[in-house]
């Protein structure tokens, strides 16, 4: 397939052999060039998908405008490439593809919840949790620093959510097979779709049976807040509130494991790295620029409500239009040497939660992971050099890696 601009639907090639709807492309290619090709060459795009398709927006400016205006572009016809022509039954009533107001109304209970105050009482457990996670990589031998990561947002999200901690690891493969069906580590028998269908029904089943459980006796964690709800007079369906926890785990999966990998892999072994050890003022700056450099969730898929013009390009009312983060955090118009990992980039506008409306509801959960996670990192090893060849993950979704192997050494104190 190729990627095209189309004027009147006739297309104009941005580059041979450009496949962003395929999930290998971006375990294999390197897609920030392509992106750097669309922004200058055709930032508004047509990729035809069988007997559908969807236009790629990948300019900063565009990418804000699709995912803050959604009267124009809603998200409730499905927010993934994966559903791509599909619809999503969740359109609505799960709170990712709900559109304003009820959104809103969804939102602010758990938006309370999630609160700088409430996320600082749990930082001790969460310390103590990601101490564990790394303390294997003080003996000195590899150290597959990815899939150690992967293990990150459930040791986050999983207390919040009151889930026993020993689902946890099943929870994490069941929701890495959902955000990538395709990747060699997750597809199981059947192939992707299969894979995404079992993923979707054994997932949506422990939650059923949680909730059901919780019924009788909520307690104050998240499913507790999506329990007591009452969103226009009335309290969440037993579908609804599955459907949002099933989102939740998804979300928090989505930012706090990749951006560690992601910089590791580029800093590892350079004087940055040991400059920013140097420097623990830089803490929060660094994670910014982690997360804008790894930009874990690379695209939110719309639907246009109505024509409309975006740049020289007519979107016909029923167009998914597919708004490209990853690419938007590298405009060139936005952020200077945008392919320099910079732990003093202030200001640093990135989109990498999002932006408008569904701006990531667990966006102080995750800096806070984060910041605890590399100031660990940082204060607690040296040495720390990239000995293998590391491994992306194949999705079109999750820019990230399945396996960084390391070597390090733990600092003595």
């Amino acid at each position: 397939m190729t990627v095209a601009v189309e004027a009147g639907r006739c297309p104009m090639h941005a580059g041979p052999g450009i496949d962003l709807f395929e999930p290998a492309t971006f375990a294999t290619t390197d897609v920030h060039a392509v992106w750097r090709t669309l922004r200058r060459k055709a930032p508004v795009s047509w990729q035809t998908v069988g007997d559908d398709g969807f236009w790629s927006v990948t300019r900063y400016d565009d990418v804000q405008r699709v995912l803050r205006d959604h009267t124009t572009f809603t998200s409730e016809k499905g927010s993934l490439l994966t559903l791509l022509g599909k619809g999503d039954p969740a359109g609505g009533r799960q709170m990712a593809v709900t559109d304003p107001p009820r959104h809103a109304r969804q939102r602010e209970p758990l938006q309370r919840a999630l609160s700088v105050k409430e996320v600082e009482r749990d930082l001790p457990r969460m310390r103590s949790l990601i101490r564990e996670l790394l303390a294997p990589m003080k003996d000195g031998g590899v150290f597959d620093f990815a899939a150690a990561m992967a293990a990150v947002p459930m040791a986050v999200i999983g207390a919040w959510m009151g889930l026993p901690r020993s689902d946890w690891p099943e929870l994490t493969r069941l929701t890495a097979a959902c955000i990538a069906p395709d990747d060699p580590a997750y597809v199981g028998p059947g192939g992707p779709e299969k894979t995404l269908v079992r993923a979707h029904r054994e997932l949506f089943a422990y939650f059923q049976d949680v909730v059901e459980e919780r019924r009788a006796a909520p307690g104050d964690d998240l499913i507790g807040v999506l329990l007591g709800m009452q969103v226009d007079g009335a309290g969440l369906t037993p579908g609804e509130i599955v459907s949002n926890c099933y989102s939740l785990l998804l979300g928090a999966n989505v930012t706090t494991a990749q951006p560690p990998s992601a910089a590791l892999l580029e800093l590892a072994g350079t004087e940055a790295l040991a400059d920013w050890a140097a420097h623990p003022d830089l803490l929060v700056s660094g994670v910014e620029e982690a997360l804008r450099w790894s930009s874990p969730a690379q695209h939110f898929m719309r639907y246009a409500t109505r024509d409309v013009q975006i740049r020289d390009v007519t979107v016909r009312a029923g167009d998914a239009v597919v708004a490209w983060l990853a690419s938007a955090n590298r405009d060139e118009d936005v952020f200077s040497r945008p392919d320099t990992f910079d732990i003093r980039r202030r200001p640093n506008k990135h989109i990498a939660f999002g932006v408008g409306p569904h701006y990531c509801v667990g966006h102080t959960v995750a800096r806070v992971a984060l910041r605890v996670l590399f100031h660990e990192l940082l204060t607690g090893f040296e040495d720390i050099e990239v000995v293998g060849e590391p491994v992306r993950l194949r999705s079109n979704f999750i820019a990230g890696y399945t396996s960084l192997p390391v070597t390090a050494r733990g600092v003595r104190s």
